[in-house]
């Protein structure tokens, strides 16, 4: 049996393109100052390469975590809202590390972000520990 993870699968996509949106303007600033590698002392480029290497830290563990409650639970508006919200806030998050200190756009990022995450975490333990529930914890025995 094929199990297709719509949403994860749009989901994902749209976390490729703002990886890619990071990646594209930490590549124009390179070409615009002359720095071919590393951060060449300048803040803005140090700044943004920290937004997408924020975004890539942050984003798998999501992805997973989405993706298993998708399959536990199945699709649903909540969902779907879920990975829009994380976008979102991810793509604020890109923009608020550009500044020196921290601004409302970076604290938006963060917020969603760690929102998202904590909802994830809950709605994976309560699927979990419902499956536990309802089939009962077997005991496997490797001999």
């Amino acid at each position: 049996m094929t199990v297709i993870l719509s949403l994860t699968l749009i989901f994902a996509a749209c976390c490729a393109l703002v990886n890619l949106w990071l990646a594209i303007r930490i590549g124009r600033m390179r070409v615009k100052e002359n720095i071919m590698h590393g951060d060449g002392g300048n803040v803005m480029l140090l700044h943004r390469m920290r937004a997408q290497s924020n975004f890539v830290e942050y984003t798998p563990i999501v992805l997973i975590l989405f993706a298993l409650v998708e399959l536990a639970r199945g699709p649903g508006v909540w969902l779907a809202g879920t990975a829009a919200i994380y976008v979102v806030a991810r793509i604020f998050h890109g923009i608020g590390m550009d500044p020196d200190k921290p601004g409302p756009a970076r604290m938006i990022g963060t917020a969603g972000t760690y929102l998202v995450t904590i909802g994830l975490v809950i709605a994976a333990l309560y699927a979990g520990y419902a499956e536990l529930a309802a089939h009962g914890l077997r005991h496997v025995s490797i001999a």
